[in-house]
């Protein structure tokens, strides 16, 4: 009997097309002879379209205007009484399809922050990738960065302000602090949405509220000369990791459209070629870094590698891409485990996690 899988993808994020490719891939690559999926699309107003094939994706061959199918119906999500989440069609209230397992790759806030996950979780529904805190925390960088400070992971130096300090205009002391170049990134954003490079005190201001129209705190981060190498965990209590890749931006820094739209935006070198010692230690420092950081299912952990040969920790990606040129299923394959079974272990570890947590009691025993 097949597994029915819903894929949400979509949002109402700056990253809302680039999880519409990532939904495109992971479909077509679910095993139909252990899977049956569908689209469940969460359009840029909020709305959650169904889909059970790939008309409901339009332009799939171009990232700049890919899209959910306007006609694709509007469909409202409900727990049932047989415990599943049911789908039921807007217009009429007929009924549209269950799933077992939800399969999240909304990208970006709403999706990638705790908030899906935690209605997920709400609604009782296996679901693949990190929970409720593991995003939540994942996707701030301040809070991900003090707590790796704290657990000693080496990290970038920094400083952050709420758009309240911003107006005070705090920012100032802190870039003197840290020195030029440096980076302005909002807390909570991904793919290097709002971020930008300042390499003079006269680009600071315009940096700070650029990334103020993606959030209300904002971090300054000293610049790092090294490498920029990636690797893939994947995992519940016990993780792996994956070999990593290096990227070579062929721009200032590795951007939103070298990730997802130029494909020759950057060079992706995967194997990378790292000192067998120092890669271990990277490992687990990768590891370590998913661990503290509360993940479960999988994260990519993304580092800078000085020509020293000292590593820091940049941030976690706790939903990272599943796009053609993405990293995350990439490096898996490399190390020995193709697309379709990293679908399979995510979805095998969203089904473990969630009925170990339904062993947990919910009420005091007198």
């Amino acid at each position: 009997m097949t597994m029915k899988i819903g894929i949400v993808f979509g949002g109402k994020s700056g990253e809302h097309e680039v999880s519409i490719q990532s939904a495109a891939n992971i479909f077509e690559a679910l095993d139909r002879e252990k899977y049956e999926p569908y689209l469940l699309g969460v359009d840029k107003s909020g709305m959650w379209r169904f889909g059970r094939d790939l008309s409901t994706i339009l332009n799939r061959d171009n990232p700049k205007t890919i899209a959910i199918a306007p006609e694709t119906p509007v469909v409202e999500p409900i727990k049932g009484d047989d415990g599943k989440l049911h789908f039921f069609f807007e217009d009429n209230g007929s009924y549209a399809q269950d799933i077992d397992v939800a399969f999240p790759i909304l990208h970006g806030s709403q999706g990638e922050d705790g908030c899906l996950q935690g209605f997920l979780k709400w609604m009782e529904i296996p679901f693949a990738g990190a929970s409720v805190l593991g995003s939540a925390v994942g996707m701030d960088k301040d809070v991900a960065k003090r707590l790796l400070k704290e657990r000693g992971i080496p990290v970038c130096k920094f400083r952050t302000y709420t758009s309240k300090e911003c107006a005070d205009k705090l920012f100032e002391a802190g870039a003197k602090e840290l020195g030029y170049p440096l980076f302005v990134k909002p807390c909570n954003t991904g793919s290097s949405l709002g971020i930008s490079k300042v390499k003079k005190e006269d680009e600071l201001k315009p940096a700070v509220e650029r990334a103020l129209l993606f959030d209300n705190k904002i971090l300054i981060e000293e610049f790092v000369q090294g490498r920029e190498l990636e690797c893939a965990v994947l995992g519940n209590e016990d993780p792996t990791a994956s070999c990593f890749g290096e990227i070579v931006p062929k721009a200032e820094f590795y951007s939103y459209d070298a990730k997802y739209v130029d494909e020759d935006g950057a060079e992706l070198i995967a194997p990378a070629v790292i000192d067998k010692g120092l890669e271990g230690k990277m490992k687990d420092l990768a590891i370590m870094t998913f661990r503290t950081l509360e993940c479960e299912g999988m994260a990519r952990v993304d580092f800078f590698l000085t020509k020293e040969g000292a590593p820091f920790v940049n941030e976690i990606n706790t939903l990272p891409g599943f796009t053609k040129i993405s990293m995350y299923p990439r490096l898996w394959a490399l190390s020995g485990i193709p697309y379709p079974e990293l679908l399979e272990r995510l979805i095998e570890l969203g089904v473990e996690r969630f009925n170990r947590e339904k062993k947990l009691k919910t009420t005091a025993e007198f």
